[in-house]
C-alpha cells in the first residue's frame, strides 16, 4: 500500500514544511486540491447526498502545477499529485505545457489527477458549455498525450483545432505523466480506460469498489490495454486493519489527513508513519 497524504485540509502556510517532512517520514506522495476560479454563488456538491458546496468561495487557491513545482524543489522523492485538476478548463496547450515542465523539473514524480468538474457555475465563469464537458475533457486529453509522445501534432477537433505544432522537452516518464482519473461513473471509468493510467473514486465506499472494478477491468480489456489501473482513494486509516481492508477492495494508494487541525498536522504526519506505514 503507498501512502500520500492532502494538503486540502492544512492551512497553505503548513503546506511547504509539511511536505518536506512527508518526504523525511517516507510518504510516497502528496496531492493538493485545484480550482480555476470561485464563483460568488456556488451551488450543488461533488459528495453525492450533500446539499452544500463543500467550500466556501472565499478559500484561497493556488494554481496546482506551479505550486507542485515550487514544492518539487524542496523534495527529493514524494511524488506531486493533482486531487483533481480540472483539465476541462484550459487549453490543452496550456495544461501540457505545465504537466511537462513539472515532471522535468521534479525528475519524473508528477501524478497527473484530472477531472470532468462538478462546479457548473465555474464554467459559466469560463464561459464554456458545463453539459459537454466531459466530451471536451477526453479531447484535452487525447491532444495532452499526442504533445507529451508525438513529434508533431495536428487536429481537427471538436472543441480544438490546430494545423502541425512540436512540443518540446516532453516529459520525463515515458508516454508522460500518469493520468489519474476522477469520477464515479462510467463515463469516467471509460475516460480512464481510454486515456488513463489510475482511478480516483470520489464517492465509493470500500463496499462498492469491487463491481465498479469489475466494470473497469472489462472496459480496460476492451479498449486494449495490458496490466491494470492504480486505484487512489483518500481514506481515513486508524489502523493495519484499515490497511488490509483498503486492499482488499483493490485500493493501490491511500490519500490520508492524521490530523484535526493544521497546528496537529506535522505531529500527525510522524505519528502515522511510527504507527502505521513502519509496520507494513
Amino acid at each position: 500500500m503507498k501512502f500520500g497524504i492532502t494538503l486540502a485540509r492544512a492551512n497553505p502556510g503548513i503546506w511547504s514544511t509539511l511536505t518536506q517532512r512527508a518526504d523525511e517520514l517516507g510518504f510516497e506522495s502528496v496531492w493538493i486540491p485545484e480550482h480555476l476560479v470561485l464563483p460568488a454563488n456556488i451551488s450543488g456538491s461533488p459528495h453525492h447526498g450533500a446539499e452544500h458546496p463543500p467550500i466556501p468561495p472565499q478559500t484561497p487557491v493556488f494554481d496546482a502545477l506551479n505550486y507542485l513545482s515550487f514544492l518539487a524543489a524542496q523534495t527529493s522523492s514524494i511524488r506531486l499529485g493533482t486531487h483533481v485538476y480540472n483539465i476541462g478548463l484550459r487549453h490543452p496547450f496550456v495544461s501540457a505545457r505545465a504537466a511537462a515542465t513539472l515532471d522535468v523539473l521534479s525528475a519524473g514524480r508528477l501524478e497527473f489527477g484530472i477531472g470532468a468538474s462538478w462546479l457548473r457555475e465555474e464554467w459559466d465563469a469560463v464561459g464554456w458549455d458545463f453539459d459537454t464537458r466531459g466530451a471536451r475533457v477526453d479531447e484535452a486529453l487525447e491532444i495532452c498525450r499526442a504533445l507529451w509522445t508525438e513529434p508533431k501534432v495536428a487536429l481537427q477537433g471538436r472543441f480544438f483545432s490546430f494545423d502541425e505544432v512540436m512540443f518540446e522537452p516532453k516529459p520525463v516518464q515515458p508516454g508522460g505523466p500518469p493520468i489519474h482519473v476522477g469520477g464515479d461513473g462510467k463515463a469516467a471509468l471509460r475516460r480512464l480506460a481510454r486515456y488513463g493510467d489510475g482511478w480516483i473514486p470520489m464517492n465509493h465506499t470500500l463496499d462498492m469498489l469491487p463491481a465498479s472494478l469489475r466494470t473497469l477491468d472489462e472496459l480496460w480489456i476492451e479498449h486494449g490495454r495490458l496490466g491494470r489501473p492504480q486505484v487512489t482513494m483518500s481514506y481515513t486509516v486508524t489502523s493495519r486493519d484499515d490497511v488490509e481492508r483498503l486492499a482488499d477492495a483493490g485500493v493501490d494508494r491511500a490519500i490520508v489527513d492524521p490530523w484535526q487541525r493544521t497546528s496537529g498536522a506535522l505531529d500527525g504526519i510522524a505519528r502515522f508513519a511510527d504507527e502505521i506505514m513502519s509496520k507494513m
